[in-house]
């Protein structure tokens, strides 16, 4: 470029790479994020690309140690190419604005063609990569459901218009609050994030709009008390099958351990502490959190009973086959894996286990995570012994005037 006396006036060429573990939250084993930065001026631009690794899967800024990683870098370098071609084009205009970024790569996606839906199903395939075969099936069915209704197939639809009319359909659908965020909105909600991280698109219409979430159908009742509990150990199960489906929810509810972390639990790393009994530590599958917890005695006794192996079967299985052992019970209640971890927590801040030991045990970061999940339970303990504080007070009252009578 010449300006108008002739002199050289180069622009200055943006810097764009790859970059991890940007906020150094990455650990042995806790996944940090890959991202694009691109710099210009002394000011720098970050987007997302929405995968996320171990350190020993980033090497060189590329991925490795992955059995996917040639996939990822391909999808890596198409993101990057992508960034290169809207900087080239700024620079032919002659400017580089750092904000505009986000929207130019996401109109070169809708010129490309590439639909919300196919954003959708790439982030499938990088989000369920070493998880559960459940896992991916429940992203596919919920993308399955967005090519039948289809009102969300571009990124141009992606509205708050949308989002309720989305929220409307399965509302008319029959469908509790509770599900439709957890199966749905909160899904939709996910991606849409994935394509704001990586300037797909502006703005997430769910921070302004309204979806109810029904926050009283979530953890606290989704548990059983001790009665209902010795309930479901006591009942026949009437076949073999679904004794070892309760055994477990009955392991679980005692280790108050997630499916995922259920299914990779070693004996042989059970650390002996005397009197024949053990602890055991562990990371979470989900988090990487640690937790560690005293291996109780109805737990042990599943243990035992076949010879140290749980008997494992899959998660989608597993919750199938809860819902009958409920049936043969006679518990009116809609059983499924998470249960037994919130019934075992439930059990245990009842019994009056201190917050920290209890998050400690659930593998949560901090009690602030255990004291919002169970904030109501808490709440309705209080309650409890403050009633069972002043009816003990009361009678206390009138032993005390019933003696004074008796003197008189």
């Amino acid at each position: 470029m010449i300006d108008l006396l002739g002199q050289s006036n180069k622009m200055k060429v943006p810097t764009i790479r790859f970059v991890y573990n940007r906020r150094h939250t990455a650990t042995k084993n806790k996944t940090a994020a890959v991202e694009i930065r691109i710099g210009y001026n002394r000011k720098a631009k970050i987007l997302g690309t929405g995968i996320q690794l171990l350190p020993k899967e980033w090497c060189n800024g590329m991925v490795t140690n992955r059995v996917d990683a040639q996939e990822l870098n391909k999808l890596l370098e198409k993101m990057r190419i992508n960034v290169l071609k809207v900087v080239n084009e700024m620079m032919d205009e002659g400017r580089i604005n750092l904000d505009e970024i986000g929207d130019r790569l996401n109109r070169l996606y809708s010129e490309g063609g590439k639909t919300f839906l196919e954003f959708c199903q790439e982030r499938i395939e990088v989000r369920t990569y070493g998880r559960s075969k459940d896992s991916k099936e429940r992203y596919e069915r919920f993308l399955r459901f967005l090519e039948k209704w289809g009102k969300i197939r571009f990124f141009s639809d992606v509205t708050d218009k949308n989002v309720l009319a989305m929220d409307a359909y399965l509302k008319k659908k029959g469908l509790k609050d509770n599900s439709k965020w957890s199966n749905y909105h909160r899904v939709l909600n996910s991606f849409i994030l994935d394509a704001v991280d990586a300037g797909l698109l502006k703005r997430n219409p769910y921070r302004w709009v309204h979806i109810n979430k029904d926050k009283s159908s979530k953890s606290l009742h989704k548990c059983l008390t001790l009665d209902e509990m010795k309930q479901l150990q006591d009942a026949n199960m009437g076949t073999e099958c679904l004794e070892k489906v309760r055994d477990l929810f009955v392991f679980q509810t005692y280790t108050c351990l997630a499916y995922v972390d259920m299914a990779s639990f070693d004996f042989t790393k059970c650390k002996d502490i005397g009197a024949g009994r053990k602890i055991y530590t562990g990371r979470r599958g989900k988090t990487g959190q640690e937790f560690t917890f005293l291996l109780l005695k109805p737990a042990m006794g599943v243990l035992k009973k076949y010879n140290f192996h749980l008997p494992l079967l899959s998660n989608a299985k597993y919750n199938e086959y809860l819902k009958v052992c409920a049936q043969m019970a006679c518990l009116d209640k809609p059983l499924t894996s998470h249960w037994a971890r919130h019934t075992g927590a439930t059990i245990l801040l009842n019994e009056g286990v201190d917050m920290e030991t209890v998050a400690k045990i659930l593998g949560h970061s901090s009690t602030r995570i255990t004291r919002s999940t169970y904030a109501k339970l808490l709440d309705e303990t209080i309650v409890k012994k403050m009633k069972d504080a002043e009816d003990k007070m009361l009678n206390k009252d009138k032993e005390d005037e019933g003696n004074d009578n008796k003197d008189k």
